[in-house]
């Protein structure tokens, strides 16, 4: 049984035989995935690669509760959805899982929360009470320990002085927000941003004309005279997230990989092409660490990826986001 404390310390080397480890635990201890894998032709007894583990398709999370082990969660996430579409929920047995996940996974890119000043603009996930987004960025707030860290629904006169005020100071800042917000503000309140990393999380939810990542990318460049655009790639079934800084070019933490479907064939699977992502996470310990995605994309040799769009007839998600 693998120490789940090792999960986030895992090596390259290792992360075949920890992919196989928790295959064989949530083939034995998840009746859901167990009745995939079957329904696919597939057990504990033939799989020889790791690309051969099936994927459970998120829209799972949509219908039912997605458990390995039985427990009763400490936390249950909500995606944000679009009004008239279904929610999905991951109840999370161990939200110490997450909360490793995401700040190791952001001292990796970013370096010590401690060093940053957190602003954040994600009015539709601040209307809702149990996003796994907000609770990570107050997470981070928490650990940042800044004084002028601040959540920002509609009070975005009050953000642009804050903003002001932490550039005069010369202070690093992670300004976070859902893309339409982000467009929004940049629209309303222009300004140079010297010590500010801007971050979209992807998503227009019905507010704004769709357009693809670099469009979105050169509005913000532009309204904030800034040189590159940040990205997070995450979601309420995953854990774990990857993060891009700039040109829409994510790469993921250690304990998680990207790879990609064949859209004809969900069984053919590679480690680099276009087509379906499939994310492994190894902190969804307690639920599908094997998701199939609705988002279509390129992964590259290095493991890096891109976002494209979601597949036809697929629910919008709050975190898709064209980038062609």
């Amino acid at each position: 049984m693998v120490d789940v404390n090792n999960i986030f310390s895992v090596s390259t080397p290792d992360f075949a035989a920890l992919c196989l480890e928790t295959f064989e635990f949530q083939y034995t201890s998840n009746p859901l995935y167990r009745e995939w894998c079957k329904r696919l032709g597939r057990d504990v007894s033939n799989i020889r690669y790791i690309i051969d583990i099936p994927a459970l398709p998120i829209a799972f999370f949509k219908q039912t509760k997605v458990h390995t082990s039985e427990f009763t969660p400490q936390v249950v996430f909500e995606s944000s959805g679009t009004t008239g579409q279904q929610s999905s929920f991951h109840e999370v047995k161990d939200v110490n899982l997450y909360e490793q996940s995401y700040s190791q996974g952001f001292r990796l890119f970013y370096g010590e929360p401690a060093s940053w000043c957190i602003l954040a603009l994600l009015p539709s996930y601040l209307e809702r009470g149990n996003s796994s987004l907000v609770y990570m960025v107050n997470g981070l707030m928490q650990q940042s320990k800044h004084p002028l860290n601040g959540f920002y629904l509609n009070n975005t006169a009050e953000l642009a002085d804050r903003l002001q005020q932490v550039e005069a100071a010369g202070q690093r800042t992670l300004l976070i927000g859902v893309t339409y917000a982000l467009l929004d503000f940049a629209e309303q309140f222009p300004m140079a941003l010297q010590h500010t990393v801007v971050m979209e999380t992807g998503g227009m939810k019905g507010r704004r004309e769709e357009l693809t990542r670099e469009q979105v990318h050169e509005l913000l460049r532009d309204g904030f005279q800034i040189k590159q655009v940040h990205s997070e790639y995450g979601m309420t079934e995953l854990l774990s997230q990857a993060y891009s800084t700039g040109a829409g070019r994510f790469v993921c933490p250690p304990w998680m990989r990207v790879w990609v479907q064949d859209e004809r064939d969900p069984l053919l699977v590679r480690t680099e092409g276009e087509g379906v992502l499939q994310v492994v996470d190894l902190a969804n310990r307690y639920s599908c660490a094997f998701i199939a995605t609705d988002d279509v994309g390129r992964v590259y040799a290095d493991g890096s990826f891109e976002v494209w769009g979601r597949r036809d007839h697929s629910d919008l998600r709050g975190c898709s986001l064209l980038s062609v």
